[in-house]
């Protein structure tokens, strides 16, 4: 119904333009004459003219049409505007003499210039008089808008993306948002104004013009700004207890385009404090392209990014493995909508299955296969150490002996920081799945290379979503112990790296990002509190809860002995692998097999004898083991007594 009501209205306006636009080539048309007779017409001149000026009239609107007079939102109206009613009412003014001088009426040629300035003032007047009228009416609130329940705004950036911002609050009927000042680093736009708002200071005058101009809500507008720049000054406008919006990068300002809906909440990434890694994926992407590709944990958080990124490269395949089925389903949801011809399959298999593995590579023979199905919950894990040896360990096995077996060209194994000198068990077990991965590499012919991360930002389980959802509860927010540091990514981020790693390998890499400083949890925490709009400890508590099972204060990207040499991507880099005993490995793996289905095995000790590095607190499981064995040992000791 609204969309029938909304085209009445449409029809309507265009309608009353056509009908301004043919009063003003008549108009102009004997305004000239009259103007150059300073008086009334010769009457010969209007009887032998009135068919010229119907022809005129008709040729005329059709060049406006043609020029988008009737489709331009003139409420946006600007320059490109201006000049698209100059060209047409020139090229009328064209029409115009040709009419006349092929007809052979002759006006005096002063005529067809004073023609051109009326035709040109009247239809540009009637337009650009449209947008000051509702400006003027927006300006002091004709539409029903009050002060009242505005909320002030201000926009950091006074360019052009910052104007378009402010002309949008003017004209919009429903925003009830009232741009009160702009702030802007460019000294030479300081003390002048966009459409009478000011532009009141620099960036580091934010705080102090907030509290002065009583601002309730902050829009960033650089979309051209590096984004370590932008992180410096959302972290100086996290402290006015503002709500923050942004736009998210570089975009294309069309004519008449709504702007304000690509303005985002600022979210936590956005305060990193450094640079996004930049990879060029069109540079890099050709090795997927028309190959068969398989992505285990297809539906997970890297996973699914990796199939989005990879349907676009054009495989010949591709392949979702998932043993979670609402997340296969999403994202074969998603890829078959925007990529119809896109040969998917989507299959619910795990991969601690060995014959359902080989059953899948020999269906299916994929060229590349990238290994992102795993448990991955450090608390979790710790509670059931068994099962991350059986998923991440065995499953990580089966996947690599299949590639080997239907001779797959690549395995890209997804990795993690806590991989370095693990200190619980889900770190261990992705140790030795980078273990495995560089034996592997030396045996067989499809090139096995891991990728290690930090944490990754927006992913399922991260601790954001988590600390949302605390402050959406009033708090607290928890933290485990406020020296705690971490280092973080993006999906992106995390995914670009996978794709360019398979890109370079060679085999028996290990790639790491390097991800810049560190950053704290306890500050990540405040910040989060503060984007929410409020103060940490007075409005939301952060309360810290002590060190779970198996958690380090911080996290290392590579082993002391791995070393270390860049890529031609100098955030990339590559750590050396580490000598190993095959047949030794493979012996220690035999036995770690049968250890982690017997439940009452210590896991953790089997893992420390293959992993050294591992190092562990025991824990109420080992505990119950240990006080199971020594309950044994009495009951035996009664016995033989």
């Amino acid at each position: 119904m609204n969309n029938v009501k909304d085209r009445k209205q449409l029809l309507i306006r265009r309608l009353i333009l056509l009908l301004v636009d043919s009063i003003s080539v008549i108009v102009a048309f004997y305004g000239a004459l009259a103007l150059y007779f300073n008086g009334p017409i010769e009457s010969r001149f209007i009887q032998g003219s009135l068919p010229l000026a119907m022809i005129l009239l008709v040729i005329s609107l059709g060049l406006f049409a043609v020029l988008k007079l009737y489709t331009s939102l003139w409420q946006f109206a600007s320059v490109s505007e201006l000049m698209n009613i100059v060209i047409a009412t020139a090229m009328s003014t064209v029409v115009n003499v040709i009419i006349c001088e092929a007809f052979g009426f002759s006006p005096p040629e002063s005529t067809y210039f004073i023609y051109f300035m009326v035709v040109t003032m009247i239809v540009g007047g009637t337009r650009f008089g449209y947008r000051f009228l509702r400006l003027y009416a927006s300006r002091h609130h004709l539409f029903g808008r009050t002060d009242e329940h505005n909320t002030r705004v201000m926009v950091i950036g006074a360019g052009s993306a910052g104007e378009k911002i402010l002309r949008e609050t003017l004209v919009s009927k429903s925003l009830n948002k009232d741009i009160v000042c702009f702030i802007d680093d460019d000294p030479n736009k300081l003390g002048r104004t966009i459409h009478g708002i000011p532009v009141v200071g620099n960036s580091y005058s934010i705080v102090e013009n907030v509290q002065k101009y009583k601002i309730d809500e902050i829009f960033v507008a650089l979309p051209s700004i590096e984004d370590k720049r932008v992180s410096e000054i959302l972290n100086i406008c996290k402290e006015t207890k503002c709500k923050l919006k942004r736009l998210p990068g570089m975009y294309q300002f069309i004519s008449g385009e709504i702007i304000l809906n690509k303005l985002k909440d600022v979210e936590i990434q956005d305060l990193l404090g450094r640079d996004p890694i930049k990879v060029n994926l069109d540079e890099i992407m050709s090795y997927v392209t028309d190959r068969v590709v398989m992505i285990t944990g297809g539906g997970g958080s890297i996973g699914s990014e990796l199939c989005r990124q990879i349907a676009e490269r054009n495989p010949r395949q591709l392949i979702i493995v998932d043993v979670y089925e609402n997340n296969a389903y999403d994202i074969q949801l998603e890829l078959k909508e925007k990529y119809p011809k896109l040969a998917l399959e989507t299959l619910i298999a795990s991969v601690r299955d060995a014959n359902k593995v080989d059953a899948l590579f020999e269906e299916y023979h994929p060229d590349i296969v990238y290994h992102a199905a795993a448990h991955k919950h450090v608390p979790l894990m710790e509670d059931a150490p068994h099962e991350a040896i059986k998923n991440n360990v065995f499953g990580t096995l089966n996947v690599v002996k299949a590639c080997d077996k239907y001779h797959a060209k690549k395995f890209i194994l997804i990795s993690t920081d806590k991989a370095v000198n693990p200190t619980n068990i889900m770190g261990a077990s992705k140790r030795l799945c980078e273990m495995i991965v560089q034996t592997y590499d030396k045996l067989s012919r499809t090139e096995y290379v891991a990728v290690r991360f930090g944490n990754v930002l927006g992913s399922n389980g991260s601790v954001i979503p988590l600390f949302k959802k605390q402050i959406a509860h009033g708090g607290p927010v928890t933290v485990t112990h406020p020296d705690i540091i971490r280092f973080f990514m993006t999906i992106p981020e995390a995914v670009s790296l996978v794709l360019q790693a398979g890109a370079y390998a060679k085999g028996g890499e290990i790639f790491v990002l390097d991800m810049g400083e560190p950053v704290k949890i306890v500050d990540m925490a405040r910040n989060l509190i503060k984007l929410s709009g409020y103060e940490p400890d007075v409005d939301i508590k952060i309360e810290f809860t002590g060190l779970r099972p198996g958690e380090k204060l911080y996290e290392e990207m590579l082993m002391k002995e791995e070393g270390m040499k860049t890529t031609p991507n100098k955030l990339i880099h590559i750590g050396k692998p580490i000598e190993i005993d095959t047949e030794n490995f493979f012996n220690e793996l035999n036995d770690l097999y049968a250890i982690a289905y017997d439940e009452d095995s210590d896991m953790r000790a089997a893992v420390k004898h293959i992993v050294p590095t591992y190092h562990y607190e025991e824990t109420k499981h080992g505990v119950r083991r240990k006080m199971k064995e020594k309950k044994e040992e009495t009951e035996s000791e009664a016995v033989y007594s």
